[in-house]
This record gives C-alpha cells, structure tokens and sequence, in this order.
C-alpha cells in the first residue's frame, strides 16, 4: 500500500501541518481524528488497517489530517470567540489546502469526509457547510453541539458553526438541493453518548426533507473497535 507523508506551512493556519496519504487511485476521503488526534491516529488506532485491502486495490485514496482542537475547542486560555475564529481557520485550510491535494491524487468520484468522536462533528460541522465539495459525510460516534466549549458564549459565528442551530433556520432552496445531494451517514453506537446527538441531528435533517442514514449499532459503545467496524461498513472494497 502506497504511503506518503506530505508536511507544509499554512498561510491560514500559520503553522506547519502534517498530512499522511494512503493510495495510487480510487475515490478521494479525509478522514480527520478524534478529539485533539495527530494526523497518524487513524493509523495507529486500526482504521486504515481496516481499508488497507481496499486501498492497495485502488479503490481509495485517503488523506489523514492533523487537528488544530487544542487551539480552538479546547483551548481554556483564550475567549470563546476566538476558539470558534481558530476551528474557522482550520475549516479553511481543510477545504482550501487538503481538498486540493486528495482530489489531485485520486482518480475521480465523490469526495467523502468522515471521523470518529469530535472527528464526526467536524465532519457535519463542516461538510454541512460545503456542500458544494463534499458528496458524502459519514460520521462514527459523532456529538454535533458546541455548547460545552464556549462557556455559554454565543454569536453569529458560534450559530453558523453548530449544525443544529443553524439547519433549522435554513430556506435558501439551493444550498438545500445541494445538502439533498450530499450522502449522509450518521453511525453511532446503541450505548454511546453521543446517540442522543445523533438522533437529534438526523432529525432536524429529516425536517428538511435531507435524506440520511441514522444507525444505531446494537450494543455499540464509543470506543475504536466499533469505530473499525463501522469504516469498513460504510467505506466497502
């Protein structure tokens, strides 16, 4: 299986950041870690191990991403508003720098984001956001609030970067044909925490009439060996 490490400085970011790319060709995916998770996580913890038969056969190509959580999400030492104005920064060099580089290196079709745990809420918190580059999102164990980073701080940039506040607002017919195209796959486990989160989110998307597919993995908890199961369910040979 081809692997590469890819390491450059972003201008968005004002840092270096480190990519790992497994794959020759196939369809594209960013898979983004768990809460405050390396850019290797995904290797280190079975997931890539999980698709390495389908990767060495050309069928994906698949970016692993660094987070920036600590400086955003979780970063006690700075106001709320200025941790959500970091997430932004790090949005913009996924969209801008990382989608760029996967779609050069695979050989076509959709483009999927996906993550476990805080990776899953990037996934909707994001791929909601830009419909117009993500074809699918699959979530595994993801919890979709931010309440809980920003010490009751809300505006209108905490709003328009917390799915379940702004999806129900939304009417603009196009960016909801567009959100209509986007595959949606919500996994999460019977017994996880985060599957009230799940439930609700799937919810609010129903009430726009956006499909999803909201399952609930009997006697599922939220640890890496579901998540294991769940990739290679939803990412098939």
């Amino acid at each position: 299986m081809n692997r590469e490490y890819h390491r450059w400085y972003s201008q968005r970011l004002n840092r270096d950041m480190d990519v790992l790319l497994y794959g020759h060709s196939g369809e594209p995916i960013i898979l983004v870690p768990t809460s405050k998770g390396r850019f290797y996580q995904a290797e280190d913890f079975g997931l890539i191990s999980a698709l390495s038969d389908c990767i060495s056969a050309g069928r994906y190509v698949v970016v692993c991403v660094d987070s920036v959580d600590e400086e955003s999400w979780y970063n006690k030492d700075v106001a709320p508003a200025v941790r959500v104005a970091r997430h932004a920064q790090w949005e913009d060099y996924l969209v801008n720098e990382v989608v760029p580089l996967v779609r050069g290196r695979a050989s076509g079709g959709r483009l999927t984001l996906a993550g476990c745990s805080l990776g899953g809420f990037h996934t909707y918190n994001v791929g909601l956001r830009h419909p117009h580059v993500f074809q699918r999102l699959i979530s595994m164990g993801g919890k979709f609030e931010t309440e809980d980073f920003l010490d009751g701080h809300h505006d209108e940039q905490v709003y328009f970067h917390t799915a379940p506040q702004w999806l129900p607002g939304l009417h603009d017919t196009g960016r909801l044909n567009a959100l209509r195209r986007v595959e949606m796959t919500l996994a999460v486990g019977e017994h996880d925490f985060c599957r009230p989160s799940n439930e609700h989110l799937s919810k609010l998307l129903w009430q726009k009439d956006i499909r999803n597919d909201l399952s609930i993995w009997n006697g599922g908890t939220h640890d890496w060996p579901v998540w294991r199961q769940m990739i290679r369910q939803y990412l098939p040979a």
